[in-house]
C-alpha cells in the first residue's frame, strides 16, 4: 500500500490563517485531505511547522503528524522530512499539498491504481498538471538528496520520461488556495 503525505508546514501569510484549518465542505482542508487519502492509503503522513500546535490540536483525522522544525527553509525540508516518516515497505507515496483540498476521490483511484511502471504519475485536467502525485518508492533518495534551496520540480524533470500522466476530469487538481481570494473561488464555486 502507499503512504499518504500532505504538507500542511507554511506559514500561510497570503491567507492570513493556517490555510489546514479553512473550511471545506464541512470539515478543515487538513481533514478532508486526510479522510481522502485513509480511507486509501496508510500510513497518512501530515508534515506541520507553522502553527504546529494549533493545527494539531484542530486535527480530527487520524494521522502520523511529524513537525518540520526547520520549515522556513522552504517546502523542500518538509517534503523531506515528511518522506522520512514513509515506512520503508510502501509502495510508493501519494503526496500533496494541504491547499489543494477538491480533488476527486475518483482521481485519487486513478493515481494509486497507474497501470505501468512509470516512477511518478500526475494528474492532468485541460492539459494543466496537479496535485497529488504519486511517487515511486525509488524516488525517495533522489527527493532527500535535495539541497536545501533544490526543488522537488528538479527530480521531477529528471524523471519526465519515466512519468505517467493520468488524465482527468478534475477541477480539484489545479484548485490551489494561496489567498482569500482562492478560497472565495473555491467555496463559492461549488468544485
Amino acid at each position: 500500500m502507499s503512504a499518504g503525505l500532505i504538507l500542511a508546514a507554511g506559514e500561510s501569510r497570503r491567507m492570513g490563517s493556517p490555510k489546514a484549518l479553512l473550511q471545506y465542505r464541512g470539515e478543515t482542508f487538513l481533514d478532508t485531505l486526510c479522510g481522502l487519502f485513509a480511507a486509501r492509503c496508510a500510513p497518512v503522513i501530515v508534515v506541520l511547522g507553522a502553527a504546529a500546535a494549533e493545527i494539531r490540536a484542530r486535527a480530527l483525522s487520524p494521522a502520523i503528524f511529524v513537525v518540520n522544525h526547520d520549515y522556513q527553509s522552504g517546502q523542500t525540508s518538509s517534503m523531506q522530512c515528511g518522506l522520512r516518516a514513509v515506512p520503508p515497505d510502501s509502495e510508493g507515496v501519494l503526496f500533496t499539498l494541504v491547499d489543494h483540498p477538491a480533488v476527486t476521490p475518483g482521481t485519487i483511484d486513478a493515481l494509486l491504481a497507474g497501470r505501468s511502471n512509470a516512477l511518478l504519475r500526475v494528474p492532468r485536467c485541460q492539459g494543466r498538471r496537479g496535485h497529488p502525485i504519486w511517487i515511486s518508492p525509488t524516488l525517495i533518495p533522489e527527493f532527500l538528496a535535495l539541497p536545501k534551496d533544490g526543488a522537488a520540480r528538479d527530480v521531477v524533470r529528471r524523471h519526465a520520461a519515466e512519468t505517467e500522466f493520468i488524465d482527468v476530469n478534475d477541477p480539484g487538481i489545479l484548485a490551489d488556495i494561496d489567498d482569500p481570494e482562492a478560497y472565495r473561488s473555491l467555496i463559492g464555486a461549488g468544485v
